[in-house]
């Protein structure tokens, strides 16, 4: 089946511990839990658009080791395309460690070895899919020359832009990159470092979203840290709140909403019906631990009014 959705993004090994409490110095704790998963920001939005009903492929980068074999057979288990997938020889697939307590905090290790980013010569020998694609995700923790690759390759063939992330890099390629963009996406530090300001309201937010706009995207989607997120549209903005999900690890909420998001538009959904159910699938990722998504029954619980 030909993918509709192209994601170039992180693949990583995922790892997920559960303690009481982190120790301080020389101190020792037991792990109540632990699960290794396929994860990284790519792959979490690859697997949520599977569990959604999207053929999608998966361009990203991992060693040429064990761990990288095991994750890209758990990909094609989740029914994602890999055959663009790059395995990088010499250098060791990426590890993200996520370690959850009892208190409403969590810490991240990562471990991101240089080799294992995309570069230009990745994303070309990809342009075959992103010219029979719908839609491409690119994600912005990737080298900026690799993203302008697969930005202009995208654009020559009309293909959905969709960036997520930021970069704080403000230069002649920053700005070609958000010319061609569609849609654009960032969680709430990701939009300072766009507006290049504090944004410490929802105003605030939609002030910025829409001078992004005048920037390329028709699209803006902006994280209002800790209330909810902002879309801003030629239509005007609409801000929708967080909902009342248990949360138990932010990890992943906005892998699932960027995945929901895309799945919507491009099943041809209204931009607010698409918005609404990309966030409701944030809210459902933040009741489990780790950042793979749990999407298969999201149609279940229908969209919010």
């Amino acid at each position: 089946m030909t993918p509709e959705v192209v994601v170039f993004g992180q693949i990583a090994r995922d790892l997920v511990l559960r303690v009481t409490d982190v120790p301080g110095p020389n101190g020792s704790t037991t792990v109540r839990s632990r699960r290794e998963m396929l994860g990284g920001k790519g792959a979490n939005q690859a697997v949520g658009l599977a569990q959604l009903g999207t053929p999608v492929a998966l361009v990203g980068v991992v060693g040429d080791d064990r761990t990288g074999h095991e994750l890209l057979d758990h990909a094609t288990r989740d029914g994602i395309d890999i055959t663009h997938t790059v395995r990088r020889e010499h250098t060791p697939t990426a590890l993200l460690v996520d370690i959850l307590d009892d208190h409403p905090w969590h810490r991240y290790l990562e471990h991101i070895p240089p080799d294992v980013l995309l570069t230009e010569r990745d994303v070309f020998a990809a342009s075959e899919l992103i010219r029979r694609a719908d839609t491409i995700v690119i994600q912005l923790q990737q080298p900026l020359t690799a993203a302008l690759e697969a930005a202009h390759l995208a654009h020559a063939t009309h293909t959905r832009i969709v960036l997520d992330g930021a970069t704080d890099n403000h230069t002649p390629a920053h700005a070609d990159l958000l010319a061609r963009t569609d849609v654009l996406r960032a969680d709430a530090h990701e939009a300072e470092l766009l507006a290049s300001r504090c944004l410490n309201s929802i105003t605030d937010t939609a002030e910025a979203a829409q001078q992004l706009r005048k920037q390329g995207p028709t699209v803006v989607v902006l994280e209002v840290a800790d209330e909810g997120n902002l879309i801003s549209s030629p239509a005007g903005y609409e801000f929708l709140p967080h909902d009342d999900a248990e949360v138990l690890d932010t990890t992943g909420a906005g892998d699932a909403l960027v995945a929901t998001l895309v799945h919507s538009l491009v099943q041809g959904d209204p931009l607010s019906t698409a918005a609404r159910l990309a966030v409701t699938a944030a809210g459902i990722t933040t009741e489990h631990a780790g950042g793979r998504p749990r999407l298969h029954n999201l149609a279940t619980k229908g969209t919010p009014p």
